[in-house]
């Protein structure tokens, strides 16, 4: 209810409206500006006048227009309908008000964020008589065929069930009502939550449990966790809107929660076009069937920006506390960034590096702190997760730019995106010499029970092999492949198999866009074996140009494209790969020919004298 007590404009700048004359104004406070009662939030109190940003375009407005105190912070509703809905950044349904303003929103438009007419049936699960505690499941709602809702007693909230309703309801009835020593309280189908405001939880723990992605490079290289947080930063055109797509529609998270954060109105149409059609791989049902989804484009107000990362970890918070595991992407963070800098240079804040606020890196790490694998509030002692990906869009794909260095010092997980990949056509272009992952060490374990005892060591080759090859290219670049020992021919050889039948994956094949673990290690392995084998039937005399021009090479480039239901054919070309090479080994008819190892050396000390030379 808005009071009829108002304070005045007196100055509008932009997003920015200074007001004075609120009644016991607070920090971040909701307030209705104008005769349109436009959405804002006070966020600066400096003697008697209040800044208010508003969340929506403030065209049109000046001094003396009337700016109404609401009494409450910006807040979230939650409860059954969430899932499937489409919101902008303070959770109006965008769909709904489609249905009622058209194709564009009208100024001051309000719109609750649950529908308020649609009927939900609820299924108790606590009885009269029981006593619950904060977090407790009182009941439960199906909201979607793969998600069941569960309606919990609020935080701060305890004591004995003096009743509880099942059957049909719609979310503003109540459900049960809890005997508490301050008396009889209400409990309903939703409830509000500020934004600004983490959700309560007994305590949070290690993540340990892989967050399976279904990119190779990703799950393989440089693994996430469930619970932890992750940075994609790239210049333009380097695909990471598609990778953080690719992340929602694989994950085997069980809420994806995708947040449009500023980016172009497009992509935000690629989501809502291709969403519901995608089929989960872990239900069978539409993927929108547990998506959520939150659309800030880049030419809505920018003050908006800054509300929907808040809006969205928060609806992550409320389904983490049920017990289930939450994968949220934030594309981007770059985006939100900037909004906090237009923000703070209109009320005159010092600035920091590239005018961003004094604060960007406090904000960056509060909303990064909001992941985490935690045990809930209730006396089941449940689990869920909270698993963070924000996309970062550094100018000209400077990484040392304040933004993606106030992310890299608070997240785990580093993907770094290439444009010289791009250019290259490999997707995604995560260079894998620059990446990182600090759950790597507590996944390899889980690859030991999970998978097999040698994933840890064919990922480990794998990255050494790399990391030779790009020493090698140097060498290559500047004399030739010509200069290199049949070895390290081998070694480049081994690496572009890599490279090309393994890292690089194309989101858009019907095959390739997802692979297992199991996919992924059997694919490895088929690559190292070639590798392995070949290098002991260099050992053994065989020409190099004969191990590169095997028949099997083209075999092992195609394997990928083989289904999950198949993956025995991998397993089988493995085997056919060592007979292979043992067959090239045993055709060699003077082994005479070899190397020794001492005119080896002398070769790569000659090469390595003419590359100091250049």
């Amino acid at each position: 209810m808005v009071a009829e007590q108002s304070g005045e404009i007196v100055k509008v700048a932009g997003p920015l409206v200074i007001a004075r004359g609120l009644p016991d104004p607070r920090m971040y406070d909701l307030v209705r500006v104008g005769p349109s009662r436009l959405m804002g939030e006070i966020i600066e109190l400096r003697g008697e006048n209040a800044s208010v940003q508003v969340y929506e375009e403030t065209g049109g407005l000046g001094p003396g227009d009337p700016v109404f105190p609401t009494g409450g912070a910006l807040s979230v509703e939650l409860g059954p309908g969430l899932i499937e809905s489409v919101y902008d950044g303070v959770q109006r349904p965008l769909d709904l008000i489609r249905e009622s303003e058209g194709n564009f929103i009208t100024r001051g438009v309000e719109m609750p964020g649950l529908d308020r007419a649609r009927e939900w049936e609820f299924v108790p699960v606590a009885a009269e008589g029981d006593q619950v505690e904060e977090g407790d499941i009182l009941g439960t709602v199906q909201e979607t065929p793969v998600v069941e809702h569960r309606l919990m007693v609020p935080p701060g909230l305890g004591g004995r069930v003096e009743s509880i309703s099942g059957g049909t309801h719609r979310v503003t009835d109540t459900v049960a009502v809890i005997s508490t020593e301050r008396g009889d309280v209400e409990v309903g189908m939703f409830q509000s939550w500020p934004v600004r405001r983490a959700r309560p939880y007994r305590d949070k723990r290690s993540p340990r449990r892989q967050l399976v992605t279904g990119q190779r490079v990703i799950d393989t290289l440089f693994p996430l966790a469930m619970g932890g947080t992750a940075c994609i930063p790239g210049p333009f055109g380097s695909g990471k809107t598609v990778v953080q797509h690719a992340i929602a529609k694989w994950a085997n998270a069980d809420i994806i929660l995708f947040i449009g954060c500023g980016e172009r109105g497009n992509e935000m149409t690629d989501v809502l076009l291709e969403f519901p059609e995608l089929i989960d791989p872990y239900s069978g049902e539409p993927l929108t069937k547990r998506t959520v989804l939150i659309a800030n484009t880049s030419n809505m107000p920018v003050a908006a920006r800054e509300a929907s990362v808040y809006t969205g970890v928060t609806i992550a918070e409320y389904y983490r506390d049920m017990g289930y595991n939450v994968a949220l992407q934030a594309d981007s963070t770059s985006r939100w960034a900037e909004a906090l800098r237009e923000i703070s240079g209109r009320l005159e804040e010092m600035p920091g590096e590239e005018g961003y606020p004094a604060y960007l890196g406090t904000r960056l790490a509060a909303f990064y702190e909001r992941a985490g694998y935690a045990t809930c509030l209730g006396s089941d002692k449940r689990t869920g997760s909270i698993t963070v990906v924000g996309s970062v869009s550094p100018p000209g794909g400077d990484l040392s730019e304040p933004v993606t260095q106030a992310t890299l010092r608070v997240v785990k997980v580093f993907w770094g995106l290439e444009d010289r990949l791009a250019f290259r056509r490999h997707f995604p272009a995560i260079n894998w010499l620059i990446s990182y992952s600090q759950y790597l060490e507590e996944i390899e374990k889980r690859w030991s029970e999970d998978i097999n005892d040698d994933f840890k060591q064919m990922r480990s080759e794998a990255m050494s092999v790399l990391q030779r090859e790009a020493e090698l290219e140097e060498i290559v670049r500047l004399i030739g492949v010509e200069a290199l020992s049949p070895g390290e021919r081998l070694v480049m050889e081994t690496a572009k198999s890599v490279r090309e039948d393994f890292l690089q994956q194309n989101a858009f094949d019907e095959i390739d866009a997802y692979s297992s673990l199991r996919k992924q290690y059997l694919l490895l392995k088929l690559v190292m074996t070639f590798g392995l084998e070949a290098r002991k039937a260099l050992e053994e005399g065989a020409d190099i140009l004969e191990i590169i021009r095997h028949p099997l090479r083209e075999r092992i480039a195609s394997a990928k494209y083989v289904r999950e239901d198949d993956l025995e054919e991998l397993e089988a070309l493995t085997g056919e790969v060592v007979r292979a090479m043992k067959q090239v080994a045993e055709g060699v008819p003077g082994r005479e020919a070899v190397v020794p190892d001492s005119a080896a050396k002398k070769e790569r000390e000659r090469v390595e004298k003419i590359f100091e030379t250049y």
